[in-house]
């Protein structure tokens, strides 16, 4: 997934084999999430519009 610059979440946890998550912005309409543990893994492609309602609904709790 080379086409993608992730960046972790600020929310992830600082220990080794904590909850990470990964978030990449760079490509045109598309947030792209991955577990960072697992950096070869399955990447979600989400809509902006979808991250934001998924984000919110994060926030929201």
């Amino acid at each position: 997934m080379s086409e993608f610059e992730f960046t972790k979440s600020t929310y992830s946890s600082g220990e080794p084999h904590g909850e990470c998550v990964e978030v990449a912005r760079n490509i045109p309409g598309t947030v792209a999430v991955r577990d960072s543990k697992d950096a070869d893994g399955p990447v979600l492609r989400l809509t902006p519009t979808t991250w934001a309602a998924f984000t919110g609904a994060l926030s929201a709790r």
